[in-house]
């Protein structure tokens, strides 16, 4: 029997890639977009690819649209045996330099949304006994960098309330799993900084927002989002599956370093690696 699964965020980047590799494993997919012209670029694609994803208009930020657009794709499919939670964004700035509506902004999209979706699909995943609840997260959820505090505290979030719900609900054979990718080939990083830094309150705060501009919009020297899209299958079809899934060698490495350095040590990589401190002598260029 074909299942059907709801994902969030499905017109572009890890949304989309997911939702053409589920269509291609034999999932029956509904994909969230925002508008119909988004809706358009998901059957394109998926046209493309040769499979067959249905899409819903849903903004993940509006509790009414949530709604209707859930039902709707309850409607669409008999009933949902699984969400993705993918959508999200990523906003770049010092915490001192983010506005309280931006970091609520932030919180509101990446870490209410999810679990305001989540409530919505659980009445019918209890009523028939399984389900499954994919809350897409990220290595920030577990590691904080300078310049990226409000997305981190939004992942970190989304980690503590997903492992709450998992607990939960698992006695009512729903499964809530993690996935947890580090750096991908999306445009969620260039995008974070595609309204600009906000304004700097200091000039060490303008040197690192000059210094992060000038590496943005490098995601196509990054790895293929598929490794991302392959594991939430995974998540979805294993019978057991794990609470909490890595995906990348950068997600990997990054925890490993940070488990096992002094925090001292740790907080100096990523000041100078993110351009607030420099190193104390001047690394020689050696040549090929």
């Amino acid at each position: 029997m074909t299942k059907s699964v709801l994902v969030t965020g499905a017109n572009s980047g890890i949304g989309l890639v997911t939702a053409l590799e589920l269509a291609g494993a034999g999932w029956d997919v509904v994909g969230s977009v925002r508008s119909e012209q988004k809706a358009q670029a998901v059957h394109t694609a998926a046209a493309e690819r040769g499979v067959t994803v249905r899409t819903v208009q849903l903004d993940v930020d509006d509790a009414a649209s949530c709604a209707q657009g859930v039902a709707e794709a309850q409607a669409l499919t008999g009933g949902l045996y699984a969400l993705v939670n993918n959508a999200g964004y990523a906003q770049s700035g010092a915490v001192e330099d983010v506005t309280d509506e931006l970091a609520r902004a932030q919180l509101e999209t990446n870490l209410v949304a999810p679990v305001r979706l989540a409530r919505l699909v659980l009445p019918g995943m209890r009523e028939r006994g399984e389900g499954r609840i994919v809350n897409v997260s990220s290595i920030a959820g577990r590691l904080s960098t300078p310049l990226m505090g409000w997305y981190c505290a939004s992942k970190h979030g989304l980690e503590a309330v997903t492992d709450a719900l998992r607990m939960e609900v698992e006695p009512d054979g729903v499964r809530v799993v993690l996935v947890e990718p580090g750096m991908f080939g999306t445009d969620v990083w260039s995008a974070a900084q595609a309204g600009g830094f906000p304004d700097p309150t200091s000039a060490k705060y303008a040197a690192a927002y000059a210094r992060a501009e000038s590496v943005a919009g490098n995601s196509d020297r990054l790895p293929d989002p598929v490794w991302v899209a392959r594991t939430v299958r995974v998540a979805l079809s294993n019978p057991v599956p794990l609470a909490r899934y890595l995906v990348g060698a950068d997600a990997y490495g990054g925890l490993l370093a940070d488990t096992i350095a002094p925090t001292l040590v740790s907080d100096y990589v990523k000041s100078v690696t993110s351009g607030l401190r420099r190193l104390p002598i001047k690394i020689p260029y050696l040549p090929r």
